[in-house]
């Protein structure tokens, strides 16, 4: 996978597992995803798998 493609999709699923988790917990107003346990719980595991993605493009490639 190019490594511009990696980093749209961790950046993507950061910032979308940051509103999830953000309405999740009431700070966003708006969605029947407000006040949501179950929406904190994906909002948080999507952004940690962005970070993971993220993360994975800094190492450097087995040779």
């Amino acid at each position: 996978m190019p490594t511009w493609l990696r980093t749209t999709l961790g950046i993507l699923l950061v910032l979308f597992g940051l509103v999830w988790f953000l309405q999740g917990i009431s700070v966003l107003p708006g969605t029947f995803m407000r006040g949501s346990t179950l929406w904190t719980v994906i909002g948080a595991v999507v952004s940690i798998a962005g970070l993971f993605v993220l993360g994975v493009l800094r190492q450097k490639p087995r040779v």
